[in-house]
């Protein structure tokens, strides 16, 4: 029995396809703009979670103040 080939292209992965679709539908501007909007709505994320967690220590310190 011979061993099956091996294959000598990876698999393309999902966002590696959707990046190629991007590429052939969008302009670049367009492109940039996309980008910049996801960095934007991550950076927001971030800072949601920065402000829960600093008025969580916020409560903890006032609790423990004031027992």
């Amino acid at each position: 029995m011979q061993a099956a080939p091996v294959r000598a292209t990876a698999i393309p992965s999902v966002t590696d396809a959707l990046r190629a679709m991007e590429t052939l539908l969008l302009g670049s501007g367009q492109r940039t703009a996309r980008r910049n909007a996801w960095t934007s709505v991550l950076e927001d994320r971030r800072r949601a979670k920065d402000r829960v967690e600093a008025q969580q220590v916020l409560e903890r310190a006032v609790a423990a103040r004031t027992s």
